[in-house]
């Protein structure tokens, strides 16, 4: 029996990410084409014959990441009976520089397994509309990325005592104001370093990544308006989420219970959790 096409496709509202696709096909060739931004493309089921640029190449299921630059001719077809399963993210023009789109059409198949768990951290963090962590995600995937098109440069390895500076200034900057801090490409300017690196200094000095460090902070501010007997959504709405869904999703997986019952059962020594 076979399985019905399905297409889901968005904007996720993330700067630097044009748009996210979500497919599966079953007997689909799609027609040369160009697109004005770089695809990330992530095969979960089948495998897919492209050209790019008229160098042909394939994409397998769970074999890396597939890289496509802007402006370059490519198309696309099943290579198995079953058809392919994809994951796509299209990114702006600027988020990598020009200068990389040779080496990018010469090797368009990345196969890094550290990459493909990046990508696949991007996406779904895009698809949950995490925003914060889609952000985060995507400086990393970034730097990754020019990382292989550079030919592999040695890093530039910074003493322990400075990464761990930065890191605090990092956290200080972010505790002045946890419900609307700067974001971490802004921090990361202001210190002149790159956000991918800002990222891996203070998870490393604190065992977090930023983005998921603010969140308890407003995890921490929300469970007190909440014990103040606030309502869930105006506490939702007042610590810097998106809404009540948002901190309700973040909530129970701290505490296990929603906002809502932990406010009413405010007093409680204990209380049953949430099944």
């Amino acid at each position: 029996m076979s399985v019905p096409d399905q297409v889901r496709a968005w904007d996720p509202g993330v700067p630097g990410v044009r748009e996210v696709l979500h497919a599966r096909w079953a007997d689909h060739h799609y027609p040369a084409h160009t697109h004005d931004a770089w695809t990330v493309l992530i095969v979960d089921d089948g495998r897919i014959g492209y050209d790019v640029d008229r160098h042909r190449d394939a994409a397998t299921a769970g074999a890396g990441v597939t890289l496509l630059p802007p402006h370059v001719p490519h198309d696309g077809h099943p290579l198995t009976a079953s058809g392919f399963r994809k994951r796509v993210v299209y990114l702006e023009t600027a988020a990598l520089p020009e200068r990389l789109i040779g080496r990018c059409v010469d090797a368009p198949l990345l196969l890094d397994d550290r990459l493909r768990a990046q990508a696949s951290l991007l996406d779904g963090a895009l698809a949950a509309g995490e925003r914060p962590a889609a952000r985060d995600a995507l400086a990393i995937l970034l730097e990754r990325l020019e990382w292989h098109l550079s030919g592999h440069p040695a890093p530039n390895r910074a003493a322990p005592i400075e990464r761990a500076r930065l890191a605090r200034r990092a956290r200080d900057l972010l505790d002045a104001d946890p419900i609307d801090p700067p974001t971490i490409t802004e921090i990361a300017r202001g210190l002149e370093v790159s956000a991918a690196y800002l990222i891996r200094a203070f998870t490393r000095e604190f065992a977090i990544p930023p983005h998921q460090y603010v969140v308890g902070r407003r995890l921490d501010a929300a469970r007190r308006l909440l014990l103040d007997g606030r309502p869930a959504a105006e506490v939702a709405v007042a610590t810097g989420f998106y809404d009540q869904a948002h901190l309700h999703r973040h909530f129970r997986r701290l505490l296990r219970t929603s906002p809502g019952r932990f406010r009413a059962r405010t007093g409680e020594v204990n209380f049953v959790q949430d099944r």
